[in-house]
């Protein structure tokens, strides 16, 4: 079992910036890929960062250069620092886990990211 618990979400202007955190705990070992997945109000989850323990990064489109993913192995944790946000961005940000980046299996309980304009 692996849990997450995501921390930073919050209200924020739209052309601001936010950094959620995500603490993993349990056997996290076993996850390579750890990533973010977003739930904007009535539209589906996806995911639009993930990492690996090696380095390799992806990200959507359209949070391309303005959304940087990174990730302490050591400490189990992985962070989500956003820039130039805008009222779009608004949905409930998850991180997870998985063997792969084609195979989360883990969810923390997310954090509700609002952008104002």
């Amino acid at each position: 079992q692996v849990q997450l618990v995501e921390s930073g979400g919050g209200l924020v202007q739209s052309g601001g910036s936010l950094r959620l955190s995500c603490a993993a705990s349990g056997s996290i070992y076993s996850m390579n890929a750890m990533g973010w997945f977003r739930q904007p109000p009535e539209k589906q989850r996806e995911l639009f960062a993930a990492r690996t323990s090696g380095g390799n990064t992806n990200y959507v489109n359209s949070v391309k250069d303005r959304f940087t993913i990174s990730r302490d192995n050591a400490k189990y944790t992985v962070s989500l620092h956003m820039d130039n946000l805008t009222p779009e961005d608004k949905a409930v940000y998850s991180c997870s886990a998985g063997p792969s980046m084609d195979y989360f299996v883990y969810w923390g309980q997310g954090t509700q990211v609002t952008v104002s304009s």
